[in-house]
């Protein structure tokens, strides 16, 4: 096994020993988790400090709100994303549920995670149905792209979407708001977040 994998499996380990001290909390003290990440970060916490927790906590959501388990290869995954590796999944194998950790995690310092995905159909759905769990997790999530591709979001839109903690959207939408952000005539105009 290689200092990558190592690490890994590492990390999946605590996440696992986690994820048996959060099943047993009620709801109400599952969703309280996500201020308690937030006030850990902002007291000097960083997300690395709290993945193996904040994991946890979506993966035990993503039990209760969808009725879908992580798998082992899932939280891997999760974690090689936070810590910005490359990850390949096949179809069907669970990458829409693989991202709801490192977004949630990534989502909790209020700087806002953004999923690109190839059309609009999976950023629309991906949004409405893992958004469930972030909104019981209370994090706002949008997608950036509307069902009907004339449709098109005006910047007041476009500064709800990009003003949420989590937004699901696709490579063209997000290339054409990056470059219509920076065509904007004045700062005001802007709708995108700054990048960190």
């Amino acid at each position: 096994m290689n200092k990558i994998d190592k690490k890994l499996h590492f990390l999946l380990g605590k996440v696992k020993e986690e994820c048996k001290k959060v099943k047993c909390l009620s709801d109400y003290e599952l969703k309280n988790k996500t201020l308690e990440f937030k006030e850990r970060l902002n007291n000097g916490e960083t997300t690395d400090d709290i993945l193996p927790e904040a994991f946890a906590v979506c993966c035990e959501a993503d039990y209760r709100v969808l009725g879908m388990f992580p798998y082992d290869v899932q939280i891997l995954g999760g974690i090689a994303l936070h810590l910005c590796y490359l990850c390949e999944m096949n179809t069907g194998e669970g990458k829409t549920l693989t991202a709801t950790m490192p977004l949630y995690l990534n989502g909790l310092t209020g700087k806002s995670s953004i999923l690109v995905t190839a059309n609009e159909y999976l950023a629309i759905r991906d949004a409405e149905e893992m958004g469930q769990v972030y909104k019981f997790l209370g994090l706002s999530v949008e997608a950036g792209v509307k069902r009907d591709t004339n449709e098109k979001l005006d910047n007041d839109s476009k500064k709800d979407v990009y003003a949420a903690d989590i937004v699901y959207t696709t490579h063209g939408s997000l290339g054409f708001d990056y470059l219509l952000n920076n065509l904007v005539q004045s700062k005001e105009d802007r709708f995108m977040r700054d990048f960190y």
